[in-house]
């Protein structure tokens, strides 16, 4: 189908669903959780802005075959950091064809981009993640590890449903504007290579939330849940070290080569000591991308890639400076040279209290989907393989939580987002949304299972909802937007202030997965989905929902 004919149903083909009533389920965490929040929040009810509030539920509901077929398509495309193409293509072509302008290269990436429509204030900007993982191809709906191709990148962390979930919600909400001649601004942006942590600092740095007055993020997860303040984990540099020395034969006259693969190898086990005597908060880990050409060639390059994650912005920059001295160090015991490049990097990240008591309130309203018997079943069969309780799918809301600050002596590590950056320049939350299965470890293609079935189908029209819901209160309740701005101002960053961990003369990196692509992309794009033709992506693999025991051999 093409996407002229998606976007037209996107508006055409609207029909009368009440929002359902809350059926809770539990969220997957991204990091340490803070402490509850107090006692609930509510709006006071005004008849005319509750009547937009259900219309605009009735329209994300109309959307229900549309958000199914972008969230499939996204999963077919599997696309890695930076490479992340076809699926901007396609996304772009939607939203144009509903009236958004597109400012494409944003930032100087290719794959990125801002998609805006509307007028005046507020400025609300919603995104979400596209990118992938390597090697994590995993048909979907089958509960174990069955590639669709062997060692081809695959969605194993569901970055394929927040960016249709999105821009459901804003297509929704435009048409409530367009009925009710409400004033306000959308503004739709994808995170390029998060998982390289590769992007979101740059957009700050090229202004592209410098007229912003909120931003609504989603990331995927197994529940649906909000929080507030600290979020308790840690940001990070991503920094490649370059050695260079000199060729030699090794067998000849190996006197003659100065090996850059040593100086790699004495940095790293220089940084595998030193980890007794780092902070219990910190994480690092690396990977050797060249470790020179063939065995008989002393390597005359040879480079190592780190990330550095610590709580703030002053201990990353101890542990940059650390791995600085291991490198420096190496290439006093080898006569080689270094040379260094950032490649990404990521604040620790600090949500909006205001504008996630009123999300929170919104998730109460909306609930979650009514999972099927087949739905549970794939749940508990992937967490039978994956050797973690059987306990399906979560059936409660959280309740919001949030503290202004964690102390740091409670913070023992974890991931990174570099929402963070965005978090410190402007009013910001995070939703994550129930398409995934707790069952898998993260970065896994365990967690592509679910990505392209019924449990991400409907998590995503269930997100798409509680933000739809959201941006109508903002735009309805400019008091809200003014709470939201004094709690950023007045607490968030009153005595903590943004400082970019960039330096000047770093810029995005993206060559990354150039290579990759260039070896997988023709056979992908064999399983890219055809909604012309196939209901759903399992239709066209083939595959019965849900698939939960091995073939006998």
């Amino acid at each position: 189908m093409s996407v002229r004919r998606l976007s037209i149903i996107a508006l055409a083909t609207l029909v009368t669903v009440s929002i359902t009533a809350p059926s809770p389920l539990a969220q997957r965490g991204r990091g340490q959780e803070p402490a509850p929040a107090g006692p609930p929040f509510s709006l006071p009810p005004n008849p005319t802005f509750d009547k937009y509030k259900n219309d605009v539920g009735l329209e994300v509901d109309g959307m229900k075959e549309n958000l199914q077929q972008w969230n499939d398509m996204v999963f077919s495309f599997a696309e890695p950091g930076f490479q992340e193409f076809e699926t901007s293509k396609f996304l772009t072509g939607i939203l144009r064809q509903n009236g958004f302008s597109i400012q494409e290269n944003l930032a100087g990436v290719p794959t990125a981009w801002m998609a805006t429509w509307g007028s005046g204030k507020p400025v609300i900007a919603l995104g979400s993640d596209i990118d992938d993982i390597p090697q994590a191809s995993q048909k979907p709906g089958v509960a174990w590890h069955e590639p669709i191709i062997e060692g081809a990148p695959g969605h194993g962390e569901g970055h394929n449903s927040g960016m249709p979930m999105q821009i459901a919600a804003a297509l929704s909400v435009k048409k409530i504007m367009e009925q009710q001649h409400l004033q306000g601004t959308l503004k739709i942006w994808p995170g390029v290579a998060e998982e390289l942590l590769g992007t979101k600092a740059y957009y700050v740095r090229a202004g592209a939330f410098k007229d912003v007055d909120i931003c609504i993020f989603a990331h995927v997860g197994a529940g649906m849940q909000v929080s507030w303040g600290d979020s308790g984990g840690n940001g990070m540099v991503s920094v490649e070290y370059d050695f260079k020395g000199e060729s030699a034969h090794a067998a000849g006259a190996p006197w003659r080569g100065r090996s850059a693969l040593d100086a790699v190898e004495l940095m790293d086990v220089g940084w595998n000591f030193r980890r007794e005597h780092l902070r219990l908060q910190q994480r690092s880990h690396y990977v050797i991308p060249n470790g020179g050409d063939q065995p008989n060639v002393v390597p005359p390059n040879a480079s190592v890639w780190y990330y550095f994650r610590e709580t703030s912005y002053e201990e990353i920059k101890k542990l940059w400076e650390i791995g600085n001295n291991m490198a420096k160090g190496a290439t006093m015991m080898t006569d080689t040279e270094v040379s260094m490049r950032v490649l990404g990097s990521a604040w620790p990240g600090h949500f909006n209290k205001t504008v996630a008591e009123v999300m929170h309130a919104n998730i109460e309203k909306v609930g979650l989907p009514v999972w099927s018997d087949a739905d549970i079943a794939l749940a508990k069969a992937v967490q039978r393989e994956m050797k973690v309780p059987e306990t399906g799918l979560s059936t409660k809301i959280q309740p919001l939580r949030g503290r202004e600050v964690i102390p740091d002596e409670e913070k023992r590590g974890g991931g990174s987002d570099d929402i963070g950056d965005i978090s410190w320049n402007v009013p910001t939350v995070t939703l994550n949304y129930p398409s995934n299965i707790q069952a898998g470890p993260g970065h896994n293609w365990a967690n592509a299972i679910s990505m392209a079935t019924p449990i991400a189908h409907k998590g995503i029209q269930y997100g798409a909802k509680v933000v739809a819901l959201t941006v109508i209160d903002l735009l309805t309740r400019p008091e809200l937007v003014t709470q939201a701005w004094d709690y950023f101002r007045n607490v968030q960053t009153k005595d903590k202030k943004y400082i970019p961990l960039l330096r000047p003369e770093d810029t995005p990196a993206i060559w990354l997965n150039k290579e990759r692509m260039e070896k997988y992309r023709p056979e992908m794009k064999k399983y890219y989905y055809d909604p012309s033709k196939y209901k759903t992506y399992l239709d066209q693999l083939g595959i019965k929902y849900p698939t939960t025991e091995k073939p006998k051999k």
